[in-house]
């Protein structure tokens, strides 16, 4: 088991997400480990007030850390769900 979690941690880290939030004008890059890889903000959309560019990319960031944590979890599941007693998490 152990050596099946090493070997999805490492596929995790290589698997990328991309989020995109206001009609693509804040796009975030983060591995399926949840580190963050890129943040892409649309020139033209910089030009808004900059309380909306913070809260929209805030809400992008949010979003992507979800996304991550979710598709972690999910794969982590795959991986250490057969040993998982019931009652005990």
């Amino acid at each position: 088991m152990k050596r099946g979690i090493e070997a999805l941690q490492t596929q995790l880290e290589a698997k990328e997400i991309a989020v995109s939030a206001a009609g693509g004008a804040v796009t975030i890059k983060i591995s399926g480990g949840g580190k963050f890889l890129a943040l892409v903000l649309d020139p033209e959309f910089l030009k808004e007030d900059a309380k909306i560019v913070a809260d929209t990319v805030l809400a992008a960031v949010q979003m992507a850390a979800k996304q991550s944590k979710d598709f972690n979890e999910a794969e982590m599941q795959k991986v250490t769900g057969a040993f998982q007693m019931p009652g005990l998490f």
